[in-house]
């Protein structure tokens, strides 16, 4: 599989890939900070899925915010500010003296997190050619799951020897990168096209909701909000629920870890399928088997069912998101492209509110893990219906 001839396009992707990869070391790092926090802070599951949620809240408003900055103020300078904003309140939740200050810091986190994700796509998607857009998109996303792999090395060596707070010390390293990523790319040579006339914002909104881009727009949010839902209510509670399955702490993590290093074939089998069979392909493919391994994993009985059903979960699942950051930009225009993404991807988030505190009331009520996940298969199979029915194929066309 071959991929960017161009020295430049490569280092792009790289680089943007990079600050990726700090972006999924923070989220993935919250998932087994609640765990430990659960022992030591005594919180029940209502407030782990508060928690986990006022992430998801700064990430719904940083989505929006940055798309809607990136269009106006282009894609580079947002992508730093994001990645600094991220990286100083995670550094400082480590010095968080309780609950309430936690949860602010983890607002401020997300807003930061959230915003990167959408535009740091917008601006590799832009920067390469036609043949090699999609496949390039989803590379970038696998470097997610080297950032949920930090993060799951960082639970395992060092959250149970040095507790949770040096974990999020560690999060403030991504500040020192944005030095150097300041000097290392350029921003989008489609940007520097629409910069000399820029629209505002009320029109780049009434684009995204007019007759042409509306059905895309209805598929996007629908596509966003269910895998967004999924994703989070299953993951970041995935070593609670591996707790609550009867494995120590340190057992759950290391598990988790296993789990995660499945995620990388994930993207790279989806890389290699979009450009040759297509966006919509990849999407609905790996969305339904991700709802069959949910299933699968929720009704495990057995220690090697789990294992396997999780595997196939990470697997299935990233494919999908690498699928879904490669379809989202193409949807839209240059002019709104960034708004566009940013709307659907900030819609997308409320799902990231809603599932980490509604696993957690279900949890508190005693309600068994099967019967979620039962649930999250119903939500997948609807984002892969929408892609199917809604969705156009862009499988090699250029953007306009």
């Amino acid at each position: 599989m071959t991929l960017l001839r161009n020295p430049k396009q490569r280092k792009l992707l790289f680089s943007a890939g990079i600050s990726w990869m700090f972006d999924a070391m923070d989220v993935g790092m919250i998932s087994f900070v609640v765990a430990a926090l659960a022992k030591e802070w005594k919180l029940g599951p209502e407030q782990i899925g508060i928690l986990t949620s006022i992430n998801s809240v700064g990430m719904a408003v940083g989505a929006a915010a940055a798309g809607i900055m990136a269009d106006r103020f282009g894609r580079k300078s947002v992508l730093l500010w994001t990645l600094l904003i991220f990286s100083a309140a995670s550094g400082l939740s480590a010095f968080a003296t309780g609950f309430a200050v936690l949860c602010v810091l983890r607002f401020v986190t997300g807003f930061g997190l959230g915003g990167e994700l959408p535009v740091a796509s917008t601006l590799v998607s832009e920067s390469m050619p036609a043949e090699e857009r999609g496949r390039a998109v989803v590379l970038l996303e696998s470097f997610w799951a080297l950032g949920w792999i930090a993060s799951a090395l960082i639970a395992y060596f060092v959250i149970p020897d040095y507790g949770w707070r040096v974990a999020f010390a560690i999060g403030a390293l991504p500040a020192l990168y944005a030095i150097y990523l300041r000097r290392a790319i350029d921003d989008s040579p489609r940007f520097a096209e629409i910069r000399k006339a820029p629209l505002s914002l009320k029109k780049r909104v009434a684009i995204v909701w007019s007759p042409e881009y509306r059905r895309s727009t209805i598929m996007l949010w629908i596509l966003w909000f269910t895998v967004i839902f999924s994703y989070y209510g299953m993951f970041l509670w995935l070593p609670t629920v591996m707790v609550l399955k009867g494995f120590s702490l340190v057992r759950s993590f290391e598990y988790v870890l296993i789990m995660t290093l499945a995620q990388l074939p994930g993207y790279f089998t989806a890389a290699y399928f979009i450009e040759k069979f297509g966006r919509k392909f990849v999407l609905v493919v790996y969305l339904l088997l991700t709802a069959v391994s949910a299933a699968w994993f929720g009704n495990s009985t057995t220690e090697g069912m789990l294992m396997a059903a999780g595997i196939c979960l990470s697997f299935f699942n990233l494919g999908a998101w690498g699928g879904m950051y490669a379809y989202t930009p193409e949807l839209y225009p240059t002019a709104i492209r960034s708004t566009g993404s940013g709307l659907a991807t900030s819609f997308g988030r409320i799902g990231g509110i809603i599932a980490p505190l509604w696993v957690g009331v279900l949890v508190g009520r005693s309600v068994g893990i099967g019967s979620i996940f039962m649930i999250f298969f119903v939500t997948i199979i609807i984002g892969a219906l929408a892609v199917l029915f809604l969705g156009k194929e862009t499988k090699g066309t250029e953007l306009i």
